[in-house]
């Protein structure tokens, strides 16, 4: 189902789920679009919703398609998927008026090469650089979190200047120590858990990312704005004494 009117397409996802795409690539205006159409579904919730998961460009709604067909009035005429449909189509005429949700901005304190970031001189080395240039570069930048997926709490992030934009691993480690810092492509992301990965291991963070007796249970969120903040390994030593 298209919706011409800001370039929007529904599509379902199994028959308790629906994907509306806004975009295409990694885009601000679009990832606005979707964080506005976030905010307004948290501000009017319908009948049935269960969640709603932004992406770089889409946005997918769960929903429990029972709850949707018997809070429908006219439960002959209309499915479960062509209720929220609809529910998001009036949505969606909103969000040229909708106010854009206020970002975070959150400092990640790191701990840049050695140990810690055994990639930091291939990605130096890989663009001529120096390792100081890598770490100044990388810990200038204001990045924007798009979305958390692959593992709970790992935060995809853009913004990441081409000067240090280096591909994935051909190979890539069978185990990642929670906290590490990576750069793949033109992204850059934190490890929030020990899990197989290809990112390129610039640093590593003392702050846990995923919280499980939280709600929600991850330290950052789509939409939230970071700054990398190098740190020394007696400042790392500290933070993680603070959290016992």
């Amino acid at each position: 189902m298209a919706y011409q009117k800001i370039n929007a397409h529904i599509r379902p996802l199994g028959d308790s789920a629906l994907v509306i795409q806004l975009g295409d690539g990694i885009s601000l205006a679009v990832h606005e679009k979707v964080k506005n159409l976030c905010n307004l579904l948290e501000k009017e919730p319908f009948t049935g919703l269960i969640e709603s998961v932004p992406s770089y460009n889409s946005l997918t709604i769960y929903y429990n398609p029972v709850a949707v067909f018997l809070s429908n009035t006219d439960k002959d005429s209309s499915s479960p998927y062509n209720k929220v449909s609809a529910i998001i189509l009036s949505l969606l005429d909103k969000l040229g008026t909708s106010e854009t949700s206020e970002q975070r901005l959150i400092t990640i304190p790191v701990v840049y090469g050695g140990e810690f970031g055994p990639d930091l001189e291939y990605v130096a080395n890989y663009h001529g650089l120096s390792v100081e240039d890598v770490i100044q570069i990388h810990s200038s930048n204001e990045y924007l979190v798009y979305m958390i997926g692959f593992a709970p709490g790992f935060p995809f992030m853009g913004g990441m200047d081409e000067r240090i934009a280096t591909p994935r691993k051909d190979s890539p480690r069978l185990a990642i120590v929670p906290g590490s810092v990576g750069i793949a492509g033109k992204q850059t992301g934190i490890y929030p858990l020990e899990t197989p990965g290809g990112w390129q291991i610039i640093g590593r963070t003392p702050l846990d990312l995923f919280l499980p007796e939280l709600s929600p249970p991850t330290l950052l969120q789509a939409g939230d704005r970071i700054r990398y903040v190098p740190i020394t390994l007696e400042e790392y030593a500290v933070y993680k004494e603070m959290k016992q």
